[in-house]
């Protein structure tokens, strides 16, 4: 199993829970319940087999264990896992898939040019996202 630094994860969805809305973050998040709405944060965004996010995601570094119905968009590295469900299209520099894993979805690579906040990189992975809605506030 592939392994992402998850040391300043500050913020959980539990298992239970139901989190209506776009959530914004400087540090990580782990998500064991379900988020309708996008994630960004300059952290990493850890989503576990019981996890459902109904949204975007942009993050430093990404572990899909659930599903993810919403495209994805990494600085780094993606690892979809085992069990993972990805519906949507990825955008990473580093990509490790799990057998079992399930991806229907395109893939666009991060190469030294180009970077996260390159509007060709957030118009091609997420085009759900609004244009007033920056990808990091400053």
């Amino acid at each position: 199993m592939a392994k992402i630094n998850f040391q300043n994860m500050n913020s959980m969805v539990g298992q239970d829970a139901v989190f209506q809305g776009d959530i914004k973050l400087e540090e990580g998040i782990i998500v064991y319940g379900t988020v309708y709405g996008n994630i960004q944060t300059r952290g990493a965004v850890r989503v576990s087999r019981t996890g459902k996010v109904h949204g975007d995601i942009i993050s430093s570094d990404v572990h899909i264990g659930g599903n993810v119905e919403g495209n994805v968009v990494v600085e780094d590295r993606a690892v979809l896992g085992e069990s993972s469900i990805l519906n949507g299209n990825l955008t990473y520099k580093s990509l490790i898939i799990e057998e079992g894993a399930q991806f229907q979805g395109q893939c666009i690579i991060l190469n030294n040019e180009k970077n996260i906040d390159d509007p060709q990189v957030i118009e091609g992975g997420l085009s759900s996202l609004s244009e007033d809605s920056p990808v990091y506030d400053d």
